[in-house]
């Protein structure tokens, strides 16, 4: 054995105290973010498995990339530490020991041959250039040098001058990669496993969505987030946990739009900023497409948004927080929570919405409705039905909420269809009319917390007058919102969706089906109903109680594409190369599908405002009806 091998040992020692020194530099600029409540023991206990399991769950959805981080990642973290241990006088002198960390090394040198093949020739546009091009040389600099040392540790020191060589190469493809540490790649390799225990969210890892905002103080002396020192600690480690991966990018409907939104650009953005005079100059991947020029400047302490900093407003409001870039992240960063809380103190603060979002925020503060439209008008959709309210007998079985589609022509079908169901099924139903104020969501999305909160409040004291088992509706939005946001002001209800509620009562037999023959047909998943709240399964088995040919598309349940209708895009109206609906309404019709099933009410808007030959949008509410008609129709043949 020659002297590499405890050089190799040694070197990889002073490697480690160096990747420590900048590992502590960087928590530092952490430490300038809001204290938060993090449950440390159980965050380290907890990072074995949520590294393997949680994150590689996602991970695992691009089978290459899933073998590649784990052959490079286990191969050099293995061999590492081995090799270390190797330092300890009685396993230093074994090749056994060396020749299972050579196996490490070998391992690490394929995983990093992957890394190289994924990026060289051509890098894909979703991945990030700069020190990321440098980051296959660097692996197998490091592990390729290892692995010669421990192959001549292993075989007696008969490779003479070659392990000296690879000890050399070991050493500066090391150095390179804990250079990386602060600015680069290997950042995330420190920030993530940080992120995975400290993470805003902890039940994200036990099996719950956590979909949910969460209030904001009133009271705070800043409301919502103007710099870096405004996020919670544990944020600012998300943002460094990013890996530049791009899923996020390929996922996000906006920036597929051509709108100013780049969710991976906005996270690195995010992290760039915690630096004391930051600049946007090293990043290397996609741009917001059609970038608004902004400075491209920031610091601990210095604005976030605006013409004189990192990112631009028209970014912000691009948005339609439909979670598709958190849905993608393997390592589960919370992008729209960072939308949101920035969005807070632009429009709380600066008062710096959008033109055309400015109105409805208004009339909700005014009127309890974001088109101002009279209370009582509510109901009008349901002219010629009996449509009962709670306020007559105080009680009812299922309450029914309406919510703000109820004014439009096009939801307020789907609503008459859902209420003929529910009275040809005998359910004890009723309303609150004139009582219902908007339920906040589209003032929250925007940012304006204060006027949420008071609607929440104003919602929660109404619903508390009666007594009711469940709460049903029609739109995700309201479920969502009624459901898990309501809850830290004690409103805490079960809120069913009507594709579930519907799929009762017609497996119960309570509402006869006929099959709908020779008919095709796509579901498009609400975000808000699927990613959010996790229900996917409903709505598909009702349609296939009804005996339609269902066609799935290309982005469907957890995974679907948005509308384009959330997060106040609408009234937001950031301009792009194409319309998000469009976009969407093109994935289906290539299922060949002759109808568009949907299940939310913005969703029925702007899927039925694409113009040209499409499939016909039909809400699975009216399907049903058109299927319990036929019925219906056929039993009176059949007796005639």
């Amino acid at each position: 054995m020659t002297n590499a091998a405890p050089g190799l040992s040694l070197v990889i020692l002073a490697l480690a105290l160096m990747a420590a020194a900048m590992m502590v530099r960087r928590a530092r600029l952490w430490r300038i973010g809001r204290p938060a409540s993090v449950d440390w023991l159980a965050g380290l206990m907890a990072l074995p498995k949520r590294y393997l399991v949680d994150v590689h769950h996602v991970v695992g959805r691009d089978p290459y990339a899933a073998r590649m981080h784990a052959l490079a990642a286990g191969g050099l973290l293995g061999g590492s530490v081995l090799a270390l241990l190797a330092l300890v006088p009685p396993l230093g002198g074994l090749r056994l020991v060396w020749a299972i960390v050579a196996l490490a090394f070998a391992v690490a040198f394929i995983g990093g041959t992957m890394v190289g093949r994924r990026r060289l020739p051509v890098r894909p546009a979703r991945l990030s250039g700069g020190r990321f091009q440098r980051l296959p040389f660097l692996l197998a600099a490091y592990s390729g040098g290892a692995l010669l040392v421990a192959l001549d540790a292993t075989l007696g020191g008969i490779l003479g001058p070659l392990a000296w060589a690879g000890l050399a190469l070991a050493a500066a493809g090391g150095l390179g990669l804990v250079l990386q540490i602060d600015r680069g790649p290997m950042r995330h390799a420190f920030a993530g496993a940080a992120h995975l225990v400290a993470h805003p969210r902890p039940s994200r890892f036990e099996g719950q969505r956590a979909t949910a905002l969460l209030p904001l103080d009133l009271d705070s002396p800043r409301l919502g987030v103007a710099t870096p020192a405004d996020f919670a600690f544990n944020r600012l480690i998300g943002f460094d946990a990013c890996i530049q991966c791009g899923r996020c990018e390929v996922a996000c409907p906006a920036f597929a739009a051509g709108q100013p939104l780049n969710p991976k650009r906005l996270i690195q953005d995010l992290a760039a900023s915690l630096q004391p005079g930051a600049t946007n100059a090293a990043y290397a991947g996609s741009p917001y497409p059609h970038a608004r020029e902004v400075a491209g400047v920031g610091g601990p302490e210095r604005p976030i948004v605006g013409a004189g900093a990192m990112i631009h407003p028209d970014t912000l409001w691009s948005c339609t927080t439909c979670r598709a870039c958190v849905e993608e992240c393997p390592m589960m960063i919370e992008h729209v929570d960072a939308i949101v809380e920035l969005r807070r103190f632009q429009t709380l603060e600066l008062g710096a919405t959008p033109p055309k979002a400015a109105a409805p925020l208004v009339e909700m503060r005014y009127a309890d409705e974001p088109g101002g439209r009279p209370l009582k008008a509510r109901t009008d959709f349901a002219a010629g039905l009996t449509l009962p309210l709670i306020s007559a007998t105080g009680k009812a079985e299922v309450l029914l909420w309406l919510g703000e589609g109820a004014y439009e022509l096009r939801y307020g079908r789907t609503l008459r269809a859902l209420v003929t169901l529910l009275q040809k099924a005998g359910v004890d139903f009723a309303v609150l009319g004139e009582e219902e104020r908007d339920c906040g969501d589209l003032a929250r999305r925007l940012g304006d917390e204060a006027t949420f909160q008071r609607l929440t409040r104003e919602n929660v004291a109404t619903l508390a007058r009666y007594a009711f088992g469940r709460i049903l509706t029609a739109d995700p939005h309201a479920l969502h919102v009624l459901r898990n946001e309501y809850r830290p002001f004690g409103g805490d209800y079960e809120v069913v969706h009507h594709t579930a509620f519907l799929d009762e009562l017609v497996a119960a037999g309570r509402l006869p089906v006929a099959t709908l023959r020779d008919v095709s047909a796509t579901y498009h998943d609400p975000c808000y109903l699927g990613r959010y709240n996790g229900e996917t399964d409903a709505p598909r088995r009702l349609l296939d109680r009804l005996g339609l040919q269902r066609l799935e598309m290309e982005r469907s349940g957890k995974r679907s594409m948005c509308c384009g209708g959330g997060g106040g895009a609408p009234v937001s109206d950031i301009e792009g190369d194409h319309r998000i609906p469009d976009l969407r309404m093109n994935q289906a019709a290539a299922t060949g599908a002759a109808i568009v099933a949907v299940a939310c009410p913005q969703c029925s808007a702007m899927l039925e405002g694409v113009t040209g030959e499409r499939p016909a949008v039909h809400d699975i509410a009216e399907l049903v009806l058109m299927a319990v008609e036929t019925a219906a129709s056929r039993q009176a043949e059949a007796v005639a």
